[in-house]
């Protein structure tokens, strides 16, 4: 929802003065670093300590223990896995120690402007993992075992695994020396700004990454990458920051998608229970994307382990499961989980020219071996008819030998657009709440929202459901009924609300700004000229977040600077 032109212009200008070389964040040490990661550390394992963070970079950056215990079990594989090799998985832990100030401002701007999904999330850190295990006659367990990680709020799971590739090897070859000159070339990058393409310099490589914005219009392609002539030697292009390989990670669950879209959509409890952290993190993540444009607003654990901070709470008895959807690798948690609703066990991939084999959707009950076969384990019943052309067009590409991103960008639409009918008629209901624009007076506050009544927009539906644009049928109704008691609701409700309550006082602020004010305190008495004064400094408190100031205002002629200054 845009604001009058003149707001416009002035949170320009409040992004200019706050872009780094105006002043602040960048001139502190390691500024810019923060605005990409929060730091770097190396956990190793120790024969008396078991995991340890050996290092953590840049060296005054402060982890509670807590969080360190959450980073040493978090960045190794939970359950004994013989394979050598290197493996790259991501997790997401709570912070504790309450709020830190972020060394690269607030997050407000970019918040504001970033695509919902990728927001920061002041609550949470993600965790991007290289993960090496090799025979080493030196060390006395006989193997090396080591893990860099890379801690972030940013979901950027493309980009930062792309940067683990790079410099992890290079880390375990020169250590230290190697890390402090891959975050001081960091701390050399420009933000991520939404709707730029940004050159990232690393180790002699330059990544082109484009971060997406939310005036991104859903599912459109990526815009292309730009000046790639000048750039010696040529970037590493990364066409997305964050979105996965949707048909690799769904393959075996691809007749199942639609449940999974509801569950997600309904927010219910969840454990994908896989052979690896690489598997568990990248189900888990695959599938908290599947509800985009809408945003996913429940708890997720791309990988989560017996040791995690939070493993009680999730695995208690005595209350029901969360709304959080984990990632398990541990066979323990066939057992200690088996109360949760929902449940999908993923085998070992076995790629063929087909369509892989399909888990089926079992009993419940029939989780309680260890050897408990693949398959989603639950009662639920959807609300949806199944739609098959989905899967045809699915084979009809692999028959083709269709590349996966084409796959991939099949399902992508196939499920934007599946949100997208369901999402489009709350939108326009919303919108209708909305009081109209001539009721907006300079003289008083602006109206009211009206209240969001759920038996009234569910009578909008039958000239206005999502049949108007999508071809499945099924109990819509009870979907939105069901729909209306989880996070996801809540999340968007309020998102919306907040939206239209600035959309209202912007215009309530242009409504003052065209007025002819000196004009109405003419014949007015000094107790209604104090009153009008008083609601023009309520006006300049809920500017104030946007961080404007009374000279801008003043500047470009929103209110009379003589009222400003009585003000």
């Amino acid at each position: 929802m845009e604001a009058p032109g003149g707001l416009e212009a002035l949170r320009r200008r409040r992004r200019l003065s706050s872009s780094p070389g105006a002043g602040s964040p960048s001139a502190l040490p390691w500024g810019r670093l923060s605005a990409w990661l929060e730091c770097v550390c190396a956990v190793t394992f120790d024969l008396e300590l078991g995991q340890a963070v050996e290092l953590v970079y840049p060296p005054d950056y402060t982890l509670t223990e807590k969080e360190k215990t959450s980073i040493c079990y978090l960045s190794f594989p939970d359950s004994y896995s013989g394979s050598l090799g290197d493996t790259q998985f991501s997790f997401r832990f709570r912070q504790s120690g309450g709020q830190r100030n972020a060394l690269y401002g607030d997050d407000f701007e970019y918040n504001r402007e970033a695509a919902v999904s990728l927001q920061r999330d002041p609550a949470h850190y993600f965790g991007y993992v290289f993960f090496r295990q090799v025979k080493d006659s030196s060390v006395k367990r006989g193997y090396f075992q080591k893990s860099l990680v890379l801690v972030s709020r940013l979901p950027y799971v493309n980009l930062f695994q792309a940067l683990l590739q790079l410099i992890a090897p290079e880390y375990f070859d020169k250590l230290d020396p190697c890390l402090e000159a891959v975050c001081s070339e960091i701390d050399q990058w420009p933000p991520p700004v939404p709707g730029q393409t940004l050159n990232l310099p690393v180790m002699g490589v330059v990544i082109q990454v484009r971060i997406p914005s939310r005036l991104d219009q859903p599912g459109s392609s990526p815009a292309k990458p730009q000046n790639q002539e000048n750039l010696l030697p040529a970037p590493l292009v990364l066409p997305s920051i964050h979105e996965l390989d949707l048909f690799r990670c769904f393959q075996p669950v691809l007749i199942h998608l639609q449940a999974l879209w509801e569950l997600l959509l309904l927010g219910e409890p969840l454990v994908v229970m896989a052979p690896s952290p690489a598997a568990s993190s990248e189900m888990v993540l695959a599938l908290t994307s599947c509800l985009a444009p809408l945003k996913f607003c429940c708890d997720f654990r791309p990988y989560f382990t017996i040791h995690d901070s939070e493993f009680k709470e999730y695995t208690t008895r005595t209350q029901a499961p969360p709304s959080v959807v984990l990632g398990v690798t541990n066979p323990f948690f066939i057992k200690t989980l088996q109360h949760w609703p929902h449940i999908l066990r993923l085998g070992d991939l076995k790629m063929a020219g087909d369509l892989p084999k399909q888990v089926k959707v079992k009993k419940l009950a029939k989780l309680k071996t260890l050897d408990a076969k693949p398959g989603l384990y639950t009662s639920y019943k959807t609300f949806l008819h199944k739609d098959k052309t989905l899967i045809k067009q699915l084979l009809k590409g692999i028959h083709k030998k269709q590349p996966s991103d084409a796959q991939s960008a099949l399902l992508r639409r196939h499920l934007l657009e599946l949100t997208q009918s369901f999402i489009i008629p709350l939108e326009h209901y919303m919108a209708s709440l909305m009081p109209l624009q001539r009721a907006i007076t300079p003289w008083k506050n602006p109206p009211q929202i009206r209240p969001f009544q759920q038996e009234d927009f569910l009578k909008t539906l039958e000239h206005a459901g999502p049949q108007l644009t999508c071809v499945l049928k099924g109990d819509w109704v009870g979907l939105y009924r069901r729909f209306f008691r989880s996070p996801n609701f809540d999340g968007w409700y309020r998102q919306r609300h907040r939206e239209m309550m600035h959309k209202l006082e912007a215009l309530h602020l242009e409504a003052i700004s065209e007025a002819n004010i000196r004009s109405w305190v003419k014949d007015k008495s000094e107790v209604e000229v104090v009153d009008l004064v008083l609601k023009l400094q309520e006006k300049l408190d809920f500017l104030a977040p946007l961080k404007l100031d009374r000279e801008n205002l003043a500047e470009d002629q929103w209110v009379p600077s003589d009222l400003l200054e009585a003000s």
